[in-house]
């Protein structure tokens, strides 16, 4: 497949520029190139071809292990018999760079990565590049999701001295941690257009003993102008921008992005966005009756039924994988995250409301299903992602997607039972083929598949509707809906007994945070009492594995032990800025759908300490990290683009106005309105980076126009009550809802009530109040 060949390049927003998120990212870089390989470099390079081909020989890996098999990351362990000397990032690999006076190679990325996987056997495994990487470097490998500060810093590097960036990330570094080369992929030998792995560790070998000086000053340039580039701060400026222009403005570039026919924005490869969902969503609450607002609920329905119908949902299995490598969300790549799933299910949730079409509840409820099936602990807690990869047949070599295709032998096989009552000789297989897309020679264009390995493989996406299938073959809809149901229960049974795709079991607090609002908004979206208790163990799990209670303090990561338990690194890895954040949005999502008061007195215990760890006094936002986490990094970011995942800042904004809401406290108002201030030129210059800072900033301006800019608790919160107490479980927030205008009434199950306007109390995120609440 075409994503094989190449990883993607980055799309918009999990990154700064233009460029996409994991193995590929969030932003609309150029589609055209080969990404395969990305250098930026001030260190002369071959061209490659005929004469620079070496003969890097692959070998076994060895049995005896390296320092990383003392990591817990599944990632780190995945390197752990690897023939190279490889340190974790940490004091230790510093020291001997600076000792020795060798240059850092650092190698960066995640354990359900496909070009991590082939750069980790074709090159890691290698001997003869081993030897290189120990004797001429202090080989440093880091797993992105534990350290996403090191990923961020020089994956801003790579993206602003090359043309993209991705996964593995491959970086060198003077022993002062400052870049002077990066790139993503390489593989082991030069190609015709290809520079090989082993080709340029003999280049930097060469101008690090040759050309040092020269290198350092590059690198101390590039450093001061990244420094320079990455500066985010209020400056002069007094407030925020006007909240109407950004939001014309994000609709505007988002429209002219729009894919009519398939949904969706830009070309392949083509990612879900939740983040731009929520903001067409919000824009078409604040616009109902006007042209452009109904143009943005269409484009956010339809590409949410798209997707919902394409190769990119498991069918079978339920849940959504990573990315469309087409235009038509036909052909994925087919890893799992745990973010995707999270935030999905809430921009599914939130169609129903607005629709009132069971369509969109039924995919919700498919993608928690999914969730508590594969990707929960016994705990409470939720494992991050599932692999792309695995063998076809046991004892094989792992391929993607060879988990979830399908030849039409298997089907027929599976499915031999005759259909009573259909015009023609029908039976259950050939009819979930007809309406799912599958054919004797696979479904799977030959561009998408370059090798010719997936001939005869099938990726199930709906073709017709139901009423379509149902009139081909002469039967009821009813009928079709439960012979395919029936059918797909078969192929999920029969799945089961192939190998399964690698589990990446480590926990981390911010998707951990984003699964507990996936479960609590769609429980009080629906009505269900059992998915808000999936929602409270979750926040229970954190709270019991994953704070600190006596510090205060989140921590980044924990693991599945054995036998079910719960395992720490030693140290323990801390929280950054996105564990807070997204913690925080999850237990206020909670608060509102349980009415149990003790997850928002957490969430104000975690916010203050937020505050206290993050915060810039002097330029307003929040740092991605600790200043002490980071120490000897070259810089301190603030991140500021909405991606895969929304702006860490873009959700503190949100959290901010909803903490002053509900308690009154004007510092978290002061503080959000320093924060938007902040990243007003960001949001002016490209409005469409940061839609989620967009809907914060529409929101924080709603609310001073539907309170009169007054101080003090907006609802449900007695004007006694010291700042910064939770209300207690028996004040509900009927006075909230005061400052909403009824829209309509849906009569749909649960009944609901559609609300405008976002109280700095509410969410926004439940644009329809249960009917319960009132």
């Amino acid at each position: 497949m075409s994503h094989l060949s190449s990883p993607p390049p980055k799309h918009k927003g999990e990154h700064k520029g233009h460029g996409l998120p994991r193995g590929s990212e969030r932003g609309s870089s150029p589609r055209d190139k080969d990404r395969s390989v990305t250098v930026s470099s001030s260190v002369p390079m071959p061209a490659g071809g005929k004469g620079s081909r070496t003969n890097c020989s692959h070998s076994a890996p060895q049995k005896t292990p390296n320092r990383l098999i003392n990591e817990k990351s599944p990632y780190l362990l995945q390197h752990a018999y690897n023939p190279v000397d490889w340190y974790p990032w940490g004091q230790e690999a510093f020291d001997k760079a600076r000792k020795e006076n060798k240059p850092i190679f650092l190698s960066v990325g995640y354990s359900t990565c496909h070009w991590c996987h082939m750069m980790e056997e074709e090159s890691f495994q290698n001997e003869e590049i081993g030897r290189l990487l120990s004797e001429d470097f202090v080989s440093v490998k880091v797993d992105r999701e534990e350290r996403p500060d090191v990923d961020k810093v020089y994956m801003t590097f790579v993206q602003a001295t090359s043309s993209g960036g991705g996964w593995p990330m491959s970086v060198w570094l003077t022993p002062n941690l400052q870049p002077f080369v990066g790139g993503t992929y390489f593989p082991p030998e030069d190609g015709l257009t290809r520079v090989g792995f082993r080709t340029v560790l003999l280049r930097i070998r060469e101008q690090w003993k040759q050309n040092k000086k020269t290198l350092l000053e590059n690198s101390q340039r590039v450093t001061t102008a990244l420094l320079a580039r990455s500066e985010i701060s209020m400056g002069d400026r007094q407030l925020p921008p006007s909240a109407a222009t950004m939001n014309s403005r994000c609709f505007q570039q988002l429209d002219e992005g729009y894919d009519e026919e398939y949904g969706g924005f830009a070309e392949a490869p083509k990612f879900p966005t939740p983040v731009i969902l929520s903001f067409l969503f919000s824009y078409w609450l604040s616009h109902r009756l006007t042209q452009d607002g109904s143009r943005a609920q269409q484009m956010a329905l339809h590409t949410l039924k798209m997707m919902a119908n394409g190769g990119i949902r498991d069918h079978v299995g339920q849940g959504f994988h990573r990315y469309s490598t087409d235009r038509q969300w036909h052909v994925p790549h087919f890893e799992k995250m745990l973010y995707d799933q999270a935030q999905l299910t809430v921009a599914y949730s939130q169609a129903f409301q607005i629709s009132g079409d069971e369509f969109y509840s039924d995919v919700a409820k498919g993608i928690l299903q999914y969730v508590a099936r594969n990707l929960s602990h016994r705990s409470g807690g939720f494992y991050s992602a599932e692999d792309a990869d695995s063998p076809p047949e046991r004892g094989m070599r792992p391929k993607e997607g060879a988990f979830y295709l399908w030849t039409v032998k298997e089907v027929q096989q599976l499915l031999p039972e005759h259909v009573p009552g259909a015009t023609e000789p029908l039976t259950s297989g050939q009819l979930l083929m007809k309406h799912y897309g599958l054919t004797e020679a696979g479904n799977i264009s030959p561009s998408q598949d370059p090798k010719g390995e997936l001939q005869g493989q099938n990726v199930l996406t709906v073709r017709y509707s139901l009423e379509l299938t149902a009139a081909r073959f002469g039967l009821d809809v009813e009928a079709v809906q439960t012979l395919l149901n029936t059918g797909l229960e078969k192929l999920f049974q029969a799945r089961k007994h192939r190998p399964k795709p690698h589990l990446d079991s480590k926990m981390l607090a911010a998707w951990n945070g984003l699964m507990v609002s996936g479960f609590a908004v769609t429980g009080a979206v629906l009505g269900q009492e059992r998915l808000i208790n999936y929602a409270i163990n979750g926040a229970k799990f954190l709270k019991r594995h994953m704070f600190d209670v006596a510090s205060g303090r989140l921590m980044r990561t924990c693991y599945a032990g054995s036998g079910g338990t719960v395992e720490h690194s030693n140290p323990p890895c801390w929280g950054f800025l996105e564990d807070y954040t997204f913690v925080v949005r999850g237990l206020l999502d909670l608060y509102e759908a349980s009415q149990e008061s003790a997850w928002l007195e957490w969430a104000l215990r975690l916010q203050d300490t937020q505050d206290r760890l993050f915060w810039d006094s002097r330029g307003g936002g929040y740092f991605c990290s600790e200043a002490e986490l980071g120490a000897g990094l070259p810089l301190r970011l603030k991140d500021d683009q909405d991606g895969a995942e929304p702006s860490a800042n873009s959700v503190s904004a949100h959290n901010l106005l909803r903490l002053h809401g509900f308690t009154g406290h004007k510092d978290w108002m002061d503080k959000c309105v320093c924060l938007l201030t902040a990243f007003s030129e960001r949001m002016r210059r490209v409005p469409v980076a940061l839609p989620e800072m967009v809907r914060a900033l529409s929101a924080h301006q709603q609310t001073l126009k539907q309170v009169g800019g007054r101080e003090g608790p907006l609802a449900g919160t007695p004007g006694g009550r010291r700042a910064g107490a939770a209300p207690g479980n028996g004040e509900r927030r009927v006075g909230l809802l005061g400052l909403f205008l009824e829209l309509r009434s849906v009569s749909v199950r649960p009944r609901v009530t559609v609300c405008t306007g976002v109280s700095a109390g509410m969410s926004g995120r439940l644009l329809l109040c249960r009917w319960r609440s009132l």
